[in-house]
């Protein structure tokens, strides 16, 4: 588990393709690797990755087909920056919310634009992804935790702060560069919740007249 506070922005050093799939090492800079083991999880642009080695100045991980083709960790290259959190304690600060480095999905820049010393930036999300995302939620944006300022549609607007700038890889954000997204988890498991018992059947979702029978929408009359 993270809390989406970004520790360090690491480096992209090599990718090696693996009969399907890649072998990945990350330079971490700052972020100081001594209470790291092989085994533990470093977040890595929002995905959660497993240390198989340490060479000193960083780790290898491998990374599955399956996460290459939900994530943008397949477009990387080596020199690419990337946001790294190692996973929480029992004593860390929760300053974001919780994060669990499973991506939902990918969305896409579509504007920046400066608003006094901060950025306002506007994401699309996938349309399957949009009933997640709330005014003043949480969303987590290639392992950044992040307030949602206002909806739209499938496109929310985020308030990126210079800190938040400088010190993750939204800095290097361009209109259509593509990112990992992270819907809140509470969000994901209220739904499947309100499924009640139908959830155990395939195909289960929660339609507008499950909602209306808990009391969220107003039935039709």
């Amino acid at each position: 588990m993270f809390t989406g506070i970004i520790q360090a922005v690491g480096t992209i050093a090599t990718l090696q393709a693996r009969g399907g799939d890649v072998r990945l090492r990350v330079q971490t800079g700052k972020l100081p690797l001594d209470d790291v083991a092989i085994g533990d999880s470093i977040c890595t642009n929002g995905v959660c990755l497993t240390v198989t080695e340490l060479p000193g100045d960083g780790y290898w991980a491998d990374v599955s087909r399956e996460t290459l083709s939900l994530t943008t960790l397949g477009a990387l290259e080596a020199g690419s920056r990337v946001n790294l959190e190692k996973s929480l304690t029992p004593t860390d600060r929760l300053g974001g919310h919780i994060v669990s480095g499973h991506v939902d999905g990918l969305g896409e820049i579509v504007s920046l634009a400066e608003d006094a010393r901060s950025w306002r930036v506007v994401v699309r999300a996938p349309d399957a992804l949009a009933k997640y995302i709330a005014h003043k939620g949480s969303v987590c944006i290639d392992g950044t935790s992040l307030t949602v300022n206002a909806v739209d549609g499938a496109c929310f607007d985020l308030n990126i702060i210079p800190q938040t700038m400088t010190e993750t890889v939204f800095g290097d954000y361009q209109v259509r560069t593509k990112v990992n997204l992270e819907v809140d988890v509470i969000a994901r498991y209220l739904e499947r919740l309100l499924a009640g018992d139908a959830a155990a059947q395939p195909g289960a979702s929660v339609s507008l007249e499950t909602l209306a029978e808990h009391g969220y929408v107003k039935a039709k009359p």
